[in-house]
């Protein structure tokens, strides 16, 4: 009875929750409204700290955003959602205690942040007590997330992780490495630099002449992109051809911009392709022999080490992924839940979303979710 109640109070919260939908805005929060307060954290960290000021139920929702490049200014993030959820204004309207952080860094931010968060969350208590304290992050914020419930759960009452790399966060680093790799194998002397290194030339270039260049090839030799994708064994939506070369683009976009600062966070290249034997194309015996091949520095994969997770999850935690996402693959969702199986403990909910695109999310999805992690948390 006590297990049905529950479920009962779950849906009841999501519909709650979705009754409202968010209004469209831009990637950055923006201005701290009346009710919130923007500081500084001795780490250098900017936060806010938002209280509504009528009818507050009590109860804290923290936001982790996701990855920003090192090229993007240090500032409160929101996150492209294709209906535009804002999540302080979803969070506010709906009566919760709002806070949220830029992590001290941007980049790779991922061990920063998990302190980030703490920080933020125990300056967030010196201005009032809540009675519940969850964590939602999107994809970079929603690793983040899943590392805070397993590291701290005395801190906080559940977490809602949306298309995170949480299953293999080394797995998701060769990903990157290996779709550099395979391009360069199919589409030869088009970018410069390689699968572990991003010349400057490439980096400023990118949107101007690099990106368009990559089109024009793509567009010229589609059977040479096909093969780059089956063999990065990377997602696009087989109704849409258009997303080839949309995958293609966005997931080199990231090695491009975070390979750099990855490399100089992680102490060595963290990328290895030595074992590997790629399948997929028409020809993987040429594939394998011809294809570029680096090996990974020892730091950098003991530092690789302290950014996965253990499935060790003692709190509520729910997880959205969509199953066509180009830049998380969706295979991190099970692979985490089988973590979780193996530990013995914990309450995941794993939703696989089925669409095309990184979290590409509707509001009721995001926003059912929260109401279920909220119902269970209490």
């Amino acid at each position: 009875m006590k297990k049905i109640l529950r479920w009962a109070r779950a849906i009841a919260a999501s519909v709650l929750l979705c009754a409202v939908a968010a209004p469209a805005e831009a990637q950055v929060l923006g201005p701290a409204p009346e009710e919130c307060t923007d500081k500084v954290l001795p780490s250098g960290a900017r936060i806010r700290l938002c209280i509504p000021r009528r009818g507050w139920n009590g109860d804290l929702l923290v936001w982790l955003h996701g990855y920003v490049s090192v090229f993007q200014p240090l500032d409160l993030y929101s996150f492209p959602f294709p209906e535009g959820f804002h999540p302080q204004n979803a969070a506010l309207r709906r009566g919760f205690a709002f806070a949220a952080t830029s992590y001290r860094r941007n980049g790779l931010a991922i061990l920063p942040g998990v302190d980030d968060v703490r920080e933020l969350v125990e300056a967030f208590r010196e201005e009032a007590t809540p009675a519940h304290t969850y964590l939602f992050g999107v994809s970079e914020g929603g690793l983040i997330t899943t590392l805070s419930i397993e590291r701290y759960p005395e801190l906080y009452s559940g977490g809602l992780s949306m298309c995170g790399p949480i299953g293999s966060f080394r797995g998701q680093l060769n990903y990157f490495g290996d779709f550099r790799a395979l391009f360069d194998y199919f589409f030869p002397g088009l970018l410069p630099g390689s699968a572990i290194e991003a010349p400057p030339e490439l980096i400023t270039n990118w949107s101007t002449v690099y990106r368009p260049r990559m089109r024009a090839a793509i567009a010229a030799n589609p059977d040479a992109a096909r093969q780059l994708v089956r063999t990065a064994k990377a997602a696009f939506d087989p109704e849409d051809p258009g997303t080839l070369a949309t995958t293609i683009v966005n997931v080199l976009q990231f090695n491009v911009f975070a390979t750099n600062d990855a490399i100089e966070q992680l102490g060595g290249n963290p990328y290895d392709n030595r074992g590997r034997f790629y399948v997929g194309s028409d020809n993987d015996l040429r594939l394998n022999l011809r294809v570029a091949r680096f090996a990974a520095s020892p730091e950098a994969l003991s530092n690789v080490a302290l950014h996965e997770t253990t499935g060790d999850v003692s709190l509520p935690l729910v997880t959205l992924h969509t199953t066509l996402d180009e830049i998380v693959p969706s295979w991190h969702q099970p692979l985490h839940l089988l973590k979780v199986d193996t530990s013995g403990r914990g309450v995941v909910i794993p939703f696989p979303v089925h669409r095309y695109g990184h979290c590409e999310l509707t509001n009721e999805e995001i926003l059912g979710s929260l109401g279920l992690l909220v119902a269970l948390g209490r």
